[in-house]
């Protein structure tokens, strides 16, 4: 690797300068599609690994347990150089999980890239993830293009004929283009896939094969020369005559875009500054002599060089020394390494101009999602991530001399990956880490324990509820300790439709306030309300519906305060609030500012909306995931009865041929060990996935029992809370 790198380094180097001839892209897929087994063809093909070993190194699965399990974990960035039609051209690459436990690096990922090649399985279709990726490079203006893959097992296990693989695979591309339809209407028409454009390729990644218009033109290989190969399993010469990474590296090339036309489009989606100003003109020309404007979009710390902030680059050139603003930290860092990564492998390079998804070292208040400008700037947008951390951990160190240690490697794990959500519970000093799923947690447990070197206790995984109201209780009356203070508050559910929008499109109070005020509006608020919004926090809402109260502006913030202790700490169990939205209907102040301070006003706040939630038919919600399963006809009663033992119900079965797809929900609470059972149950012949489908209402019946788990849990009294423990 070493004398191939550094030749393929020197090369990208060059090619770095030419905008035109860059491309940034990404690989996307649902779990074992292929994604990786092409990454390697694609690298094979640039000669950054050899092409004996291209669909088995799985070079960019550097990661031990990637290698072991089977499956991607980690986004791998990897810059390679690709001759087409005699033009070298800078591909810039980023390989992603499948996993719905690692959605949050495909997110991450999308935001770096311009281009991405979906890949699809072709015996099992467009899946769950396909379309949960697809949707997030529509909502980055992503522009797509698909890689058919598996198409032998199409031929060798469905046994199909050559009419009838055409047929099928006409069939996929039509579902990618449908789901397109439905996400991106604007830019349907202009990205839609076809495979006479030549922006969709067909292929085996393992065997190394693949076909597109434009090969089948220079080889006159097409679909009947491929089924004959196929039948007779002679991979090996077809492989020789159609290289995978020919037809996909072409497609890239001629299909994707290149960072100059791609930001005119995508940087108003992700950075709503203004388009007019210095640094929006910037980077709508990819201009290198500009500000530099720079997206981290995720951490990795190196043992020698600590951490690297790696992002997209879309304004300026960045060289060692150069000084940046952090969005969010009212301070500068020096940059004091500027490289790239072929994989695990980091490249250093003097500079970097804009254009390019570059790796920089030295800035220790960067986070994923700060934006790192010469100038002064608006961030860009915030990432949306569809999940959010809904299992939990309880971890302690084995022995006390470890827990410095722990405290670190803690914070080192959330730095690198946002979706770890990381709490000290101060009753019983244990770490409470919250991860996407069972998977997840599974992960990081491991990473402490074994490349750390930290040995800890893990709690089997706890499930994160969600608390709200049914109804509407108030005005109820708050006073403060000195009773000099009264706060009085309403309080009613949000709406599932403006929760839903806050979250997805990340909805905050800013200085926008027409906008979040249209917003909110949209989804259904009424106008009244969504203009006297003041705070948004997890789905809640605290609205201002006072009027001309002395003393309420210098007060507000406290009034805030006290409303955020309660929407993370609810009244039930101290689980988090969602879907409440608190009114505040009147307030009586002291007319001297010493005795409304901030020991006066967040207790009478917070007893104020705990007892009005208390008075709202409390409940808790409990997270969903959809379950989606394929097996044989005959096993069909195995897995309702599986799947109905936990709670779950089905939402929809499709037959097709011999195959059954299922289509169903079911709580998290209940998916522990799911995959074992479901293994067993059908002699290990389902392929499943799951998908966080949010929050429902959990069942009355159950309603006690578990807040009474919860309860037990953190060590708190164990009977319902009343709004008189609060109020009088």
């Amino acid at each position: 690797m070493a004398t191939r790198g550094k030749k393929a380094a020197e090369k990208v180097k060059v090619l770095m300068e030419k905008t035109d001839r860059i491309r940034n892209i990404g690989i996307i897929a649902h779990i074992d599609h292929g994604k990786t087994t092409l990454t390697d063809n694609l690298l094979a093909g640039a000669g950054i690994i050899s092409k004996e070993l291209a669909g088995e190194q799985l070079f960019t699965d550097f990661y031990y347990l990637e290698q072991e399990r089977g499956i991607t974990i980690f986004a791998a960035n990897a810059s390679m150089v690709y001759d087409y039609k005699g033009e070298e051209h800078l591909i810039n690459l980023i390989d992603t999980p499948g996993h719905v436990d690692f959605g949050g690096d495909v997110t991450r990922a999308l935001r770096a890239v311009d281009g991405a090649v979906v890949v699809v399985d072709a015996v099992e279709g467009a899946m769950p993830q396909t379309e949960t990726v697809l949707r997030q490079a529509m909502r980055e203006n992503v522009k797509p293009v698909l890689f058919i893959n598996k198409v032998d097992r199409m031929i060798n296990e469905l046994k199909v004929d050559a009419r009838e693989m055409q047929i099928r695979l006409g069939k996929i591309i039509d579902k990618v283009n449908k789901l397109m339809q439905g996400m991106k209407k604007d830019k349907y028409e202009v990205w839609k896939l076809d495979a006479a454009k030549g922006n969709v390729a067909f292929g085996s990644a393992l065997y190394n094969w693949a076909i597109s218009v434009s090969t089948m033109h220079k080889t006159g290989i097409g679909f009947k020369e491929v089924f004959e190969y196929c039948k007779q399993n002679n991979m090996k010469e077809l492989a020789l005559k159609c290289p995978a990474y020919e037809a996909v590296l072409d497609m890239i090339t001629e299909h994707l875009p290149n960072p100059v036309e791609a930001q005119k489009y995508r940087v108003p989606v992700i950075w709503q500054g203004d388009a007019e100003s210095e640094i929006g003109k910037s980077m709508a020309n990819c201009d290198r002599t500009g500000d530099v404007a720079f997206m981290v979009t995720s951490i990795s710390v190196d043992p020698h060089a600590g951490e690297v902030a790696t992002g997209r680059l879309f304004s300026g050139t960045v060289e060692k020394g150069t000084e940046v603003f952090i969005s969010g930290v009212y301070k500068k860092n020096r940059i004091q390494q500027v490289g790239i990564f072929e994989g695990q492998e980091r490249v250093e390079v003097d500079k970097v101009p804009a254009g390019n998804i570059v790796a920089l070292v030295g800035l220790k208040d960067a986070v994923v999602g700060s934006t790192l400008s010469t100038t002064e700037m608006v961030p860009f947008e915030s990432m949306k991530h569809y999940s959010e951390p809904v299992v939990t951990v309880a971890l302690e160190a084995k022995s006390t001399k470890d827990l410095p240690r722990l405290i670190e490697v803690l914070r080192k794990l959330a730095k690198e990956d946002p979706m770890i959500r990381v709490e000290i519970n101060e009753e019983t000093g244990e770490h409470l880490v919250s991860g996407m799923g069972e998977l997840h947690l599974e992960i990081i447990t491991h990473r402490i324990e074994y490349d750390e070197n930290v040995p800890i206790i893990a709690s089997p995984p706890i499930v994160v509820y969600r608390e709200t109201v049914e109804g509407h209780a108030g005005p109820v009356e708050g006073k403060s300790p000195n009773r000099h203070n009264k706060f009085y508050f309403e309080v009613e559910p949000l709406g599932a439709e403006v929760v839903e929008k806050i979250i997805t499109e990340g909805i905050a109070v800013g200085k926008d306030k027409v906008l979040m005020r249209d917003k909110l509006v949209e989804a259904g608020m009424t106008k009244e309300e969504a203009k006297r919004v003041v705070n948004i926090i997890e789905g809640n809402v605290l609205v201002d519906m006072t009027k001309g109260v002395q003393y309420l502006r210098e007060t507000m913030e406290l009034i805030q305060e006290g409303f955020e202790d309660v929407m993370q700490k609810g009244p039930l169990a101290k689980e988090k609030c969602r879907g409440v939205k608190v009114k505040l209907m009147d307030v009586k102040l002291h007319e001297d500012s010493i005795h409304r301070g901030p020991a006066q006003v967040i207790p009478a706040v917070r007893s104020a909306i705990l007892a009005a939630i208390l008075l709202a038919k409390p409940t808790f919600l409990e997270p969903i995931q959809e379950v989606f399963i394929s097996i044989p006809q005959n096993l069909l009663g195995n897995v309702t009865r599986e799947i109905q033992g936990r709670r779950g119900q089905i939402l929809d079965i499709k037959t097709e041929g011999d195959m059954v797809s299922l289509r169903s929900e079911a709580p998290v609470a209940e998916m522990f060990g799911f995959a074992g059972d479901i293994r067993s149950a059908t002699e290990g012949r389902a392929l499943w996935s799951t998908e966080f489908a949010g929050f429902k209402p959990i069942p009355q019946n159950l309603f006690g029992e578990k807040v009474m788990e919860v309860r037990r849990r953190k060590g708190m009294k164990l009977e319902m809370p009343k709004a008189s423990e609060f109020v009088s």
